[in-house]
């Protein structure tokens, strides 16, 4: 008698986790190494950021002041800690606004369509024309300077990237099955856009506002640098490497460790931008 043998299927392979890229591990950890800075300032750094000290004038670094100090002599190392926190500030402000309005406008007219998409198209055109960076000098100029102008500044220009990203990805979106069926359904135009599309066409958005932030570092740091973002005594990055810049032949390290710090928080943010794109982008 011959057993009957039964085909057996195959298991199904699991799917492979995608492992988080390098430069996202990276990117957040000296993202938690800025945050702490910018939390606890008063417990790293070893003196008040405003104190002056006339009998340590422009001291090099030394065990007491490892970052030296400036020609009223206050500490560097104590003014780049407590800078954390306000260029953290800048990063998140000079973004935060623009992502999210130019992300709603760009969701409504890219679902809308028509008159609305071509009124909001002419005005972004109309933004687009200057220079970024121009308009945004011309517009703190006119307010006046200081952290709030400024925000007000790069939030009346910066929409249009995040407008421009988040139509194109609705406009693609909303011509998709899992749309049309919504419509079928009878689900209304703003569940359909709010709870199904906007999700699936805001990643760019999100990519884009990691790589902004670093952007807006130094975009903040230049108007600080020319006396239109942070005042002093507030220990800003720009505003640091502004006050040493009439001594680098003499006291290099004023501009040097302030000008270290935006470097590296805008590394920071790229790389995060960077491991998001690869994080977020679709399995093939």
């Amino acid at each position: 008698m011959t057993a009957t043998l039964t085909p057996v299927a195959p298991a199904a392979a699991a799917p492979r986790r995608r492992l988080p890229k390098p430069t996202l591990l990276i990117g957040l950890a000296l993202l938690a190494v800025l945050l702490l800075a910018a939390a606890f300032p008063a417990q790293l750094a070893p003196f008040s950021p405003t104190d002056f000290d006339y009998e340590a004038i422009l001291k090099g670094p030394s065990a007491k002041h490892p970052f030296g100090t400036d020609n009223f002599g206050r500490d560097v190392l104590s003014r780049v800690v407590y800078g954390t926190r306000i260029d953290l500030q800048i990063a998140l402000f000079t973004t935060l606004f623009p992502f999210v309005f130019g992300t709603l406008l760009g969701a409504l007219t890219g679902y809308a369509g028509r008159w609305s998409d071509a009124l909001v198209g002419r005005l972004a055109d109309l933004v687009v024309v200057f220079p970024f960076l121009v308009l945004v000098i011309a517009i703190v100029a006119v307010l006046g300077p200081g952290l709030t102008n400024m925000y007000i500044a790069v939030s009346a220009v910066g929409w249009v990237s995040y407008w421009r990203l988040t139509r194109g990805e609705i406009m693609t979106q909303k011509k998709a099955e899992y749309a049309q069926a919504g419509r079928v359904l009878g689900y209304s135009p703003a569940r359909i856009l709010l709870r199904h599309l906007l999700p699936n066409a805001v990643t760019p958005a999100i990519v884009y506002l990691m790589t902004d932030m670093s952007l807006g570092i130094l975009l903040g740091a230049s108007l600080g640098y020319l006396g239109l973002g942070a005042q002093p005594p507030t220990p800003e990055w720009g505003v640091m490497v502004a006050d040493g810049k009439n001594f680098m032949a003499t006291a290099w390290w004023i501009s040097t460790f302030p000008g270290l710090a935006l470097t590296l928080a805008g590394v920071t943010f790229s790389l995060i931008g960077d491991g998001l794109a690869d994080a977020l982008r679709p399995r093939t």
